[in-house]
């Protein structure tokens, strides 16, 4: 009857490692899960940074170009208004 007591003390240990040790990976797997989505929503974060960084820079270069073909259409007009000088 005592070696009774024994094995179910030994059980009880396994049961407590057992329980230890489900908790250490359920809390390891909650950490990893936590490290996705914050390093999810940095990805995200980044993602956006960077098109509104393109989009700015596109809004730039699109008002450079327009202001250079504005200019090349105006010299344009001015040169052929101009009436050409008369040889006298």
């Amino acid at each position: 009857m005592l070696s009774g007591w024994v094995e179910f003390d030994e059980k009880g240990d396994d049961a407590m490692t057992n329980s230890e040790e489900a908790r250490r990976r359920a809390d390891a797997s909650f950490k990893r899960k936590e490290l996705q989505i914050r390093e999810g929503a940095k990805a995200v974060a980044d993602y956006e940074a960077d098109a509104r960084a393109v989009e700015k820079n596109t809004a730039r270069l699109r008002a450079l170009r327009l202001a250079k073909e504005e200019e090349a259409r105006q010299a344009a007009a001015a040169k052929k208004s101009v009436p050409p000088a008369d040889p006298d």
